[in-house]
């Protein structure tokens, strides 16, 4: 493992300030859209010069991709219940895109972006793991879609895309360990941090906080249960296998659930 001296980091410092990490943002021109029906947002799209690449389904939500030839942007498109709940952009390898010549310098800055989050990234969550330039790519890639909750996307089929997802998941995670998942002004029991917990006292700290176990079920040796909480409203399915838990979340409803 290298060793970064005070005068590397200052370097590493000084470089990102020279480039533009590609972080998910809003797409210019398009934020107008967000809320739009569909099928009425696919249409303005079009008259704006995007072509459909490709569609996903991620639970309840729609992921597509959209590639405008002229202004060379992808844009990545969320819809949910129906309507866009988000449009950003996208690298142009979401798009199917190989990079421009006619762009040549923005695509070399891109590149030194991601090779210096992605370094970053390496060190703190595979300090004892090195890449090659494509493998620092795959590995940013994967690790800013496990980061901003993206579906996995491994076109590549690369085992660095893979570590780099998991990392991302890993760190929003733990970023988001404080917050139980909804929203809106209640007061609401806390939970999310008992993931990893024995399952003796998870199912404790669950009544000392306020919920009462109303439904539990068993698949194989994987056990499951759902907990109440009235007061806030809140319907919480906890997964348990070998003892512990490692899967604790608000699943918003169930017939048990008041």
């Amino acid at each position: 493992m290298k060793h970064f001296s005070m005068k590397s980091i200052a370097a590493l410092a000084a470089a990102s300030m020279l480039v533009t990490p590609v972080l998910a943002k809003q797409a210019p021109g398009l934020q107008d859209l967000v809320g739009a029906r569909g099928s009425s947002g696919e249409t303005q799209l079009e008259m704006r010069g995007y072509t459909h690449i490709e569609t996903h389904n991620d639970g309840d939500r729609k992921h597509s991709y959209w590639w405008n030839r002229d202004s060379k942007q992808c844009a990545h498109v969320v819809t949910w219940d129906g309507k866009y709940q988000s449009v950003e952009t996208a690298s142009r390898s979401d798009c199917n895109q190989g990079g421009g010549g006619d762009n040549a310098g923005a695509a070399v800055a891109a590149v030194a972006g991601i090779a210096l989050i992605a370094a970053l990234a390496s060190k703190k969550h595979h300090k004892d793991k090195e890449y090659d330039q494509q493998g620092t790519g795959d590995f940013d890639r994967g690790y800013r879609d496990g980061l901003y909750n993206a579906p996995y996307h491994n076109y590549g089929r690369s085992d660095a895309y893979s570590s780099g997802y998991q990392a991302g998941v890993n760190e929003r995670s733990s970023n988001l360990g404080h917050h139980y998942g909804g929203g809106g002004y209640a007061e609401v029991g806390q939970y999310m941090d008992l993931n990893g917990a024995r399952a003796s006292s998870a199912d404790d700290a669950m009544r000392s906080r306020g919920f009462s176990n109303v439904d539990s079920f068993k698949s194989g040796n994987t056990a499951y249960s759902v907990w109440n909480r009235r007061a806030s409203r809140q319907c919480v399915q906890m997964t348990v296998a070998d003892g512990r838990v490692y899967d604790i979340r608000d699943i918003g409803t169930h017939p048990r659930c008041r």
